[in-house]
């Protein structure tokens, strides 16, 4: 079973604006696909209907087996809580929280025990654990973006989802934040879908998914 299945997808703004055009899309454990297009070919709004933050006007979306649009408010919370990561190009960490305190949030959220160690453990996944005290103002953007990649990880979610991971970094460090993602799904098994409109970010891929208008391309 798919651990993230999308079925004749179509997402429409408004009265007639289709961001997503009856798109379907199955991705296994382990898999890390790419969704690549131009800014407003409707990448960000299928990584949001994959991750449960929106809802399709029409077709489905399930995750784990389970379809979303049927959860309410408080099934959504666990399922993205407890099965989803999410990765973004400004990190989106809190400013005022440490590098260990970022990384447990969603653990303390939770109600998880031993949240800190678990932290830890995952920061020293993403060869970070010497930045556990650090503020993100004291962290470079790649820093800062393996933080995140470990808040996505701590939970041990069956999907993560990255939107323009490697958007706001050089190269060499946008490289190294790839190679983490291609380990997340290799190590942990996670289903990673990723959109991009960068062609040389798909080198770690499996699979490179085109998108045009909302509809996949080819």
């Amino acid at each position: 079973m798919a651990l993230l299945e999308v079925r004749n997808a179509t997402k429409v703004y408004g009265s007639e604006v289709a961001a997503v055009r009856d798109v379907s899309l199955r991705v296994e454990a382990g898999e890390f696909v790419a969704l690549v297009g131009r800014s407003g070919c409707g990448k960000s709004t299928l990584l949001n209907l994959c991750g449960a933050m929106d809802f399709p006007t029409s077709g489905e979306v399930l995750i784990d087996g389970q379809g979303t649009a049927g959860l309410s408010d408080a099934q959504l919370t666990r399922t993205r809580r407890g099965k989803v990561g999410f990765i973004f190009q400004s990190f989106q960490l809190m400013h005022t929280l440490t590098a260990v305190e970022n990384v447990e949030l969603p653990l303390m959220l939770a109600r998880k025990a031993n949240a800190r160690a678990t932290a830890l453990e995952r920061l020293r996944w993403v060869e970070m654990e010497g930045y556990a005290g650090r503020l993100p103002h004291q962290l470079s953007g790649g820093q800062q973006q393996r933080i995140a990649i470990a808040r996505a990880l701590v939970h041990n979610p069956r999907i993560l989802l990255a939107d323009e991971p490697t958007g706001n970094l050089d190269t060499a460090t946008g490289d190294l934040v790839l190679s983490l993602l291609r380990r997340s799904a290799d190590d942990f098994k996670v289903a990673i879908v990723m959109a991009t409109h960068s062609t040389e970010s798909t080198a770690v891929t499996d699979r490179v998914i085109k998108m045009r208008d909302g509809r996949m391309d080819g």
